[in-house]
């Protein structure tokens, strides 16, 4: 039982110096100590759940922060995926897709993503209540994935690579504007051709 014991715990002491960590388990650190967020369904589900979620792992939320976190969209699709006629009962393929860009400054898009998820369930036409709170339970357990999976992304996102998007940033919005200055000049040096004068009959 002790020998047991200790290679379990062994085992244990192993898995979490490789980095190993249960799901669920671990905490998920994050270098950028303060973000922005915003959605356009600033009152969704998915939006709450990740500012909680950014606050339990001690990121300072608010509005002004250096770099601001947008949800541009989330959709959310359903399809047969298999259907059995004699028990009236079917099954369900769930997918979400969550498209988000990181903001700098000026509102500078410094990069452009998204994230998906898929679940399945089993429709029963016998239970239709059932069934339902079934769905819901699913989308739920999706939403609480996209938001673990949008954590990852955020620890992937350092203080020196956002400032590498920045600078990035800044020299393609610098070179967009030169070009458009440029191509003013050459249309204010361009003669205008008067227009022509058809005669009369």
């Amino acid at each position: 039982m002790i020998k047991r014991n200790l290679l379990v715990m062994g085992l244990a002491v192993l898995l979490s110096a490789c980095g190993f960590q249960l799901r669920g388990t671990g905490t998920t650190e994050l270098t950028v100590k303060e973000l922005d967020l915003s959605a356009r369904n600033a009152y969704g589900e998915t939006v709450k759940q990740l500012r909680r979620t950014l606050e339990s792992n001690e990121v300072r939320v608010y509005s002004g922060a250096p770099y601001k976190l947008v949800l541009t969209n989330e959709q959310e699709t359903q399809r047969a995926a298999t259907y059995s006629g004699g028990n009236r009962s079917a099954e369900y393929e769930l997918t979400t897709v969550l498209n988000y860009a990181i903001e700098g400054q000026n509102d500078t898009v410094l990069l452009e993503d998204k994230l998906q998820v898929q679940r399945y369930y089993v429709h029963n036409g016998n239970n239709i209540t059932g069934s339902g709170q079934e769905a819901a339970q699913v989308r739920q357990e999706m939403r609480s994935d996209l938001v673990q999976s949008m954590m990852v992304r955020l620890q992937q996102l350092t203080p020196e690579r956002l400032g590498e998007l920045q600078h990035k940033a800044d020299e393609r919005a610098k070179a967009e504007a030169q070009a458009l200055q440029e191509a003013q000049r050459v249309r204010d040096e361009t003669p205008q051709q008067s227009p022509l004068e058809v005669p009369a009959n």
